[in-house]
């Protein structure tokens, strides 16, 4: 359908470029006119742009999201569907939305700001407004702090005076220089505008394994106490979360200001996941592949995934992380 409406475009557009031959040289501006009109129509249909046709929320498909494709996250599903829907269901948010989520590998924290950006970006993670920053890669010398501080001061203004609903996903956070993130405060304060730009309309993501032990920690208690996982509340997690990462010097956020401000919107724990969310995993990855999904071979592919502790075997070691390749081997 996309290609027909293409060729639509393109054949009118043709057709008026040569019909400014036949006319005279007042009507002929005219036509130029609608030339160039329709060639910005053209334009805008192929070219991502900073409007509604691009830029859309849609809640409903985040929350179908956060149900049928994470597991094990009651908490950090209930808090996502809640933060994200009410900043973009408010016109005039008073500061630019932030998240800072916590847990350890493969428990969803990645999928989970893809799933945000899906709702949120007609192109979703793709989207030329979502900017993804991860702190080996983009960070990796020490000795180059205050150069990093002023490009990432730099980069984030760019962006979001290109388009005030830029979505920043910082990953590995634990791996961040200590007081680099600090050099975006005021971007994420209560301002209306700095040197003409609003940045309230804009989200950030911190991604971390830091405050994990905590986590997994507070999961564990209620396992050996016989109750079940979701029986675990933010109220349980998120004071213990906070000074964790705040007193950490490999979390990205020690002794940062965004917290001391009360800069983060919300800290979202995610929990290791057990033996069930593993073999959930495998059968959506199969789903995702356009195969039946086959209990057995969830089964199987689970069942080859390291648990701890050692003796109990309950929380896999590296979530659902590995799912792919080994579903590979089974399959």
């Amino acid at each position: 359908m996309k290609s027909a409406h293409l060729c639509l475009l393109l054949y009118v557009f043709s057709s008026a470029s040569v019909l400014v031959y036949a006319f005279e040289p007042i009507t002929t501006t005219v036509v130029l006119g609608i030339g160039a009109a329709l060639g910005r129509t053209i334009y805008n249909y192929l070219h991502e742009s900073c409007d509604s046709k691009w830029i859309a929320f849609n809640a409903t498909a985040l929350e179908v999201d956060l149900e049928n494709k994470l597991f094990g996250q009651h908490i950090a599903s209930r808090i996502i569907l809640k933060a994200v829907n009410g900043f973009m269901s408010n016109e005039n948010p008073k500061k630019p939305l932030v998240l800072s989520l916590h847990g350890w590998t493969g428990t969803g924290k990645n999928f989970v700001s893809q799933l945000i950006a899906n709702s949120v970006y007609k192109e979703g993670i793709d989207s030329s407004f979502v900017h993804i920053f991860t702190s080996e890669l983009h960070f990796p010398h020490a000795s180059q702090f205050d150069t990093y501080k002023s490009q990432l001061q730099q980069w984030i203004k760019g962006n979001v005076t290109n388009c005030a609903h830029s979505m920043f996903i910082f990953d590995e956070m634990d791996k961040m220089h200590p007081g680099l993130i600090d050099s975006i405060k005021p971007y994420l304060d209560y301002y209306d505008k700095l040197d003409g730009v609003s940045y309230r309309k804009a989200i950030f993501i911190f991604l971390s394994n830091a405050g994990g032990e905590s986590i997994t920690q507070t999961a564990l208690d209620f396992w050996k106490a016989g109750r079940d996982r979701e029986e675990i509340e933010l109220r349980d997690l998120e004071t213990l979360l906070s000074l964790a990462v705040f007193n950490n010097k490999k979390s990205g956020l020690w002794h940062t200001s965004l917290i001391d401000k009360n800069l983060v919107d919300f800290f979202v724990p995610f929990l290791p996941l057990e033996y069930r969310h593993v073999v959930q995993c495998a059968m959506a990855e199969m789903k995702a592949r356009g195969l039946t999904p086959d209990k057995n071979v969830a089964d199987q592919v689970a069942r080859d995934v390291v648990y701890f502790p050692k003796s109990e075997r309950v929380f896999s070691v590296k979530g659902c992380k590995t799912i792919e390749s080994k579903l590979d081997y089974y399959t």
